[in-house]
């Protein structure tokens, strides 16, 4: 069974993870960058991908570089555990909708792209 959210365009979705950003005093910069780190896709890349009209399945098919560090989003996104979702496609597209809430809750940048924080030199 293929989801209809496979075949929709990145860019309709987009707009309303920018929305929900920036209604809790978040930007669109924070979201293009959980979607650059998730991706590794440059900004003009992106930029392009959304100006296309670019499906889910073929944005995360032809991802520049999935970042390993991915896995450590974990948890859940409407009541489904991320984790634990089979389908791949969909386990990418819940951990972007996961980082985008963590956004929208407040959580640091930092925390949300999985970095350690900077320990300061002795």
């Amino acid at each position: 069974m293929t989801h209809r959210v496979f075949t929709t365009s990145v860019a309709s979705v987009y707009v309303h993870y920018v929305a929900k950003a920036e209604k809790k005093g978040r930007s669109k910069s924070e979201v293009d960058a959980i979607l650059r780190w998730l991706t590794g896709y440059s900004q003009g890349q992106l930029d392009a991908a959304l100006a296309d009209g670019t499906d889910f399945q073929t944005f995360f098919g032809e991802a520049p570089a999935m970042n390993p560090a991915r896995t450590a989003v974990t948890g859940k996104v409407c009541g489904v555990q991320v984790e634990t979702v089979e389908d791949p496609l969909m386990r990418e597209i819940r951990r972007l909708d996961k980082m985008i809430d963590e956004l929208a809750r407040g959580r640091a940048m930092d925390r949300i792209l999985r970095s350690e924080p900077a320990v300061a030199a002795d």
